[in-house]
């Protein structure tokens, strides 16, 4: 469908829909109103984040198809489409023994140096070099890992693990939902083998993200929420990496619970992170992931973001600084919260700037990102010409 841009998202979305599914049998399926359906492809009125994940799960597709970012299969570049055929045969290759065909594994000091290349890469968009070290690590790794034992067996399996995790998170960021599942899997098969329990708290971070991407909203609430009453820490004593692990958690939980419009608990969970991130006093790294205070007050944007308080939002938005050092990826997935809120405060040049900004960082993750769409439509009804000149200079197509 080459003009697939050119349609509206209520068009889009009846098509996605097809003849065998009636409206009736969507809002069943995605959990939503049947009026909620017929306004939306009546193209009347704005869908939520919330609905366009619902919607999305219950097609099979992904937001971005449905706002028109990608064509159906077809909405990724070339690099990028190798890059998830180079993930999916390195996650299954090592699962099904086809790693057996590496004939000089790297040691385990070289692995561990991709291992850290491979975490670069993912906070930075590089989805090639990602899959490329990625595959290093899991099929070489899997290679050493049988013959292994003692200490040695220990770092694979935490190396194994972690490079599991982040093929997991890249094949879900790029809509690869399967492949992320497969990726999970194989992860928590071999975590055990690391002797660190706050391995399987970073695969269960990864699983509730998982979920809420695919709109399984109590699942991801639930998971993150019993992940981190497992390793609750003694805020007096516990070890910095605890500390950190329970942060990502507490803001899993507290960004999941906003999607579901749960103040109450969002707000809870918001503060207990807050609390952990106090207590580790600075922005900290560990297990490839980032938190501490910076994390938690851009997380908390997004979450009053969700829950529609766009002027706190933005109050949170002016007291918040980004350091230099914070990852790409964050960077740009908090602005693009900024650039919502702004867009419902009625700033609309300020949210195109911020838009703008985004795309120029990040323009290949943004065209996997469902808000720019969002964004995109809501300036529209205010210029369209102010959107297509946006869409021109960030490459992605926003409004049909």
């Amino acid at each position: 469908m080459s003009n697939w841009a050119d349609l509206t998202t209520g068009k889009r979305i009846k098509a996605l829909r097809g003849t065998d599914l009636t409206q009736q049998g969507l809002a069943e399926a995605a959990g939503v109103s049947y009026a909620l359906i017929q306004k939306a492809e009546q193209d009347r009125g704005e869908l939520s984040v919330g609905s366009l994940l619902k919607l999305a799960a219950a097609l099979r597709t992904d937001v971005g198809v449905i706002l028109g970012q990608q064509a159906p299969r077809r909405g990724m570049s070339r690099d990028t489409r190798t890059a998830v055929r180079r993930l999916s045969d390195a996650v299954h290759d090592s699962a099904l023994g086809g790693w057996e065909g590496v004939e000089e594994p790297s040691t385990v000091s070289e692995l561990s140096s991709a291992h850290d290349g491979m975490c670069a890469a993912y906070w930075r968009g590089d989805f090639v070099e990602l899959s490329e070290l990625t595959a290093k690590v899991v099929l070489e790794g899997s290679a050493r890992y049988v013959q292994a034992v003692g200490c040695e067996r220990e770092r694979l399996g935490a190396l194994l693990a972690s490079a599991y995790q982040f093929a997991s998170s890249t094949a879900m960021l790029l809509g690869q939902r399967d492949l992320a599942l497969s990726a999970l899997t194989s992860a928590r098969y071999v975590e055990g083998a690391s002797g660190d329990a706050l391995l399987a708290a970073v695969t269960d971070s990864t699983l509730s993200w998982i979920h809420l991407r695919s709109a399984k909203v109590p699942q991801a609430v639930a998971v993150a929420e019993r992940a981190a009453s497992r390793i609750e820490p003694s805020f007096s004593k516990s070890p910095r990496p605890q500390l950190l692990m329970y942060g990502r958690l507490m803001i899993a939980a507290a960004v999941a619970a906003s999607r579901r419009g749960d103040a109450t608990s969002a707000d809870d969970y918001l503060s207990q992170a807050h609390a952990a991130a106090a207590r580790l006093g600075r922005d900290e790294t560990a297990y490839g992931t980032h938190f501490g205070p910076t994390f938690a007050n851009t997380e908390a944007v997004g979450i009053a973001v969700a829950l529609g308080n766009h002027g706190k939002a933005l109050q949170l938005a002016a007291h918040t600084r980004l350091p230099r050092s914070m990852p790409k990826l964050a960077r740009n997935r908090y602005k693009l919260d900024v650039a919502l809120a702004q867009c419902s405060a009625g700033l609309y040049d300020k949210a195109g700037d911020t838009l703008i900004e985004v795309g120029l960082d990040a323009p290949e993750w943004v065209k996997h990102q469902a808000l720019p769409g969002v964004i995109g439509q809501r300036i529209a009804k205010v210029s369209t010409a102010r959107v297509r000149s946006i869409s021109e200079v960030i490459g992605v197509p926003l409004v049909a």
